[in-house]
């Protein structure tokens, strides 16, 4: 691989580097650069290899021999740091695992009183040591459970009980449903309740995804993780956990995976170069259903509502098993498992608990498409799988693929160094391209030269592509102001380069005047035509969505992308149970229909239209810019 990849995007800028470098500064802590060399080994990360995951598997959580990823063996023993050594009692996730062992014996002392006649009382359990306000300090980094930011803490101490209280009531079913019966069997759109605002039907908790007292099984991915509130919302000592995360180095993994050991297993995807494990996907396996869940938000308390501060997104889809478990080996995943296993693959999850997979029944998946982006150069039969030629494929796979111009408005909480260029070259894979024409285009420009067609193309573009980012107004006007705009990002010196599109932008408010951290890519067809939308982890960039070029040695394509992104494609109207079906139109909406119209019942619009220009000739309108306040 060519150890230079990383510099073909944004000019060597990044802006999810832009972003950790923020929070960082926000928090206090030192944002100096790793020494040259640090950086893991990338092509030999790879999950656990002790104990065997099965998504089916009945058996109990983790035992106290259930061990965590085993960092890679090769190369040079590292001396412990004292940080490390103070981990191997003090957990870095939030848990004292010498604690925790004392309540196994203990409840173990219980059950054997119980079982000689004793009275409960005569032989009680320790208490649980009780769960700091924040996440335990340590060698670990911040997006693994550093203190969040002041802005995202609670603002009393009844918030906590009252979150708990609210954010626990049981999901909608019908009255004497089976427990254990898919509770979402279609698929569904949900954004994340707040706190302080009415629960809805577009709303959902937590809690209630990941259900603590029914979870047997989880792999839980993010980019930042408050692991002491997540240990309120999942019992390791009950539910077997995978935590799919990044490490800077070998030191850092190392002593993340002895802090764990006993409490959770790790996998750390290889990164290919540099860039950053940006996937939030969820697999959790409960009795009678296997749940998979694609949210945009992190595993912290504000992206999920509890700060009243934050609006995510999330896509949740219950599968039961197939029929004959004996026969599941030959079962036969639709598009959306066969794009789930290649992307759990590349991550390095245990092949057993991607076998597993399959004993799981995916028809209800076949409406949707599973979009990843993976980080490294992809060529030969791999270029058009990842990155926005994956999402191109997955669109032409489902039968959404137009020639027709399509209506496109985006909602993406950090923005990259953008061009037009990278712009259009979206555009088209939501029209289905999976990367075949630009690669062809660009054989033909570089004969006949670019001529009108790029400026004709822009104007197009800014007609058809609206980008909607909150400008400073909208920031200090929402409920949590600029206190809670930390993972809202975009540089101000990228916005003002000539190449930067700013004509597509527009300023907006979300509807229950909250900041909003979900990724939506809305995507509107002529009439007749099928609409659909994405949700899930992938920002507006090149690190996010990759770059397409020619290979020098073999002019063949080659996708390049940095980050592990992971959503869904969700045709409007299919599964869902809409007012209003197809692509109505509306007045004043043009031929494609109103957003409203078109996705109403299925994803909960995030803001309010039609949105501002910024190119409005209004002056004094300029975006939230990170790196300015």
């Amino acid at each position: 691989m060519d150890p230079n990849w990383a510099s073909e995007f944004n000019d060597g800028e990044d802006e999810d580097e832009a972003l950790r470098r923020a929070i960082a500064l926000s928090m206090g802590q030192d944002v100096s650069p790793e020494p040259e060399g640090a950086s893991p080994s990338v092509h030999k990360d790879r999950a656990a290899v002790g104990e065997t995951v099965d998504l089916t598997s009945s058996s109990p959580g983790p035992s106290e021999d259930d061990g965590a990823t085993k960092a890679p063996s090769p190369g040079p023993p590292v001396a412990a740091t004292p940080a490390a050594a103070a981990a191997a009692t003090s957990s870095i996730f939030g848990l004292d695992r010498k604690k925790m062992e004392e309540e196994r014996l203990a409840r173990m002392s219980k059950r054997k009183a119980s079982e000689a006649g004793l009275s409960p009382t005569e032989e009680r359990p320790q208490q649980r040591s009780k769960v700091l306000d924040h996440p335990s300090s340590g060698i670990v980094p911040p997006h693994l459970g550093q203190a969040i930011a002041e802005a995202a803490k609670p603002p009393v101490a009844s918030v906590a009980r009252s979150s708990e209280k609210a954010s626990s009531r049981p999901l909608a079913s019908p009255a004497g449903a089976d427990s254990t019966l898919p509770v979402f069997p279609k698929g569904v759109v949900k954004r994340t309740w707040l706190r302080g605002q009415p629960m809805t039907s577009d709303d959902i908790t937590i809690d209630q995804v990941l259900q603590k007292d029914m979870l047997q099984m989880a792999v839980l991915s993010s980019f930042q993780w408050d692991t002491d509130w997540l240990w309120r919302k999942v019992n390791p000592m009950k539910t077997k956990i995978t935590l799919v995360a990044y490490a800077g180095n070998e030191v850092e993994k190392a002593a993340v995976v002895e802090s764990a050991r006993g409490i959770a297993r790790l996998c750390f995807p290889p990164m290919n170069g540099f860039g950053y494990m940006h996937s939030k996907l969820q697999l959790l396996k409960f009795p009678g259903f296997l749940r998979i869940v694609v949210p945009s938000g992190n595993l912290v308390s504000y992206d999920w509502g509890e700060t009243g501060t934050m609006e995510n997104v999330v896509f949740i889809i219950d599968l039961p098993p197939v029929g004959d478990l004996a026969g599941s080996e030959g079962n036969t995943l639709t598009s959306f498992g066969e794009d789930l296993c290649y992307f759990l693959k590349a991550q390095g999850l245990e092949e057993s608990l991607i076998k597993s997979l399959r004993k799981y029944d995916f028809t209800e998946t076949s409406r949707y498409g599973f979009v990843h982006s993976i980080p490294g150069s992809h060529m030969g039969d791999s270029w058009n799988q990842t990155g926005y030629c994956g999402l191109g494929r997955a669109v032409n796979k489902l039968g959404l693929a137009t020639d027709q111009p399509i209506e496109v408005d985006l909602v993406a909480s950090s923005i990259g160094s953008l061009t037009s260029k990278f712009c259009s070259a979206l555009y088209k894979a939501c029209q289905g391209d999976s990367g075949i024409k630009e690669h062809e285009s660009k054989g033909a420009k570089a004969k006949n030269g670019m001529g009108g067609a790029a400026s004709t193309t822009q104007a197009a573009l800014a007609q058809r592509f609206r980008v909607y980012f909150p400008s400073l107004q909208s920031v200090v006007a929402s409920r949590g102001g600029r206190n809670s705009a930390g993972t809202t990002c975009l540089q101000s010196r990228w916005w003002n380069l000539p190449s930067f599109p700013r004509e597509l932008f527009r300023d907006y408010m979300n509807p229950r005047r909250v900041l909003v951290h979900s990724k939506i890519i809305f995507v509107r067809a002529p009439s007749g035509g099928a609409s659909w939308a994405y949700v899930g982890s992938a920002n507006l960039s090149e690190s996010a969505w990759g770059k397409l070029v020619k290979d020098r040695t073999s002019s063949s394509p080659k996708m390049t992308c940095r980050n592990w992104e992971s959503g869904v494609i969700v045709p409007a109207g299919s599964g869902h149970e809409l007012k209003h079906q197809g692509h109505g139109r509306a007045e004043g909406a043009g031929i494609c229909g109103s957003v409203g119209a078109v996705f109403e019942g299925c994803v909960p619009l995030p803001m309010t239209l039609p949105g501002t220009e910024y190119a409005s000739g209004d002056g004094t309108r300029l975006p939230w810019f990170i790196d300015q306040h």
